[in-house]
């Protein structure tokens, strides 16, 4: 495994969180608890600094998927791993990725969760490849647009690897 090239640092990253989370503030002042829901494992770091930097009532959330996968190849195939503790219903709830891929893992998330009865559902991501996506979800709050780069750290990972990096780097995937 190769030492990542930064795609991102970590000063760009802080700034980014710091916009993203005034606008979230913002957008639910006056608004009660938003129940944020972290999809582990990538988005630990990103939710943590992010719920951080929020002005307003928060509550927070895990839930695992699993997407098939074939080497650095999805399958497309999304299944629950690990379920919310809490009922969302009557709540505001955002719903927290890394990044969005081809779709798949957000849209079966929404599908999901809005049969639950929140009050309403709207979707963050650190990181978004527009231009591999495969099925159109919508995206309230994106941190960043990138290209088709196999990207790790700031809770992405490759192999388990590289995850606790303080930036987003670029790897080659080794099949």
């Amino acid at each position: 495994m190769q030492n990542p090239k930064t795609l991102i640092s970590e000063d760009e990253i802080r700034k980014r969180v710091d916009e993203l989370a005034a606008q979230i503030s913002l957008d639910y002042a006056d608004k009660g608890e938003l129940v944020l829901v972290g999809v582990l494992k990538g988005s630990f770091i990103f939710l943590a600094d992010l719920s951080r930097r929020l002005s307003i009532p928060r509550h927070i959330e895990f839930i695992a998927v699993s997407s098939y996968r074939y080497g650095s190849t999805r399958s497309g195939a999304v299944r629950l791993v690990m379920d919310m503790r809490r009922s969302i219903e009557a709540k505001n709830v955002l719903i927290v990725e890394d990044i969005v891929d081809t779709g798949h893992t957000l849209d079966y998330l929404i599908k999901m969760l809005k049969s639950r009865n929140p009050a309403s559902i709207r979707t963050c991501t650190l990181l978004h490849k527009e231009h591999s996506a495969e099925v159109d979800v919508q995206i309230d709050y994106c941190g960043f647009s990138i290209g088709d780069e196999w990207v790790v750290g700031y809770g992405l990972d490759y192999d388990e690897k590289d995850r606790t990096l303080p930036y987003i780097g670029v790897i080659e995937p080794d099949d």
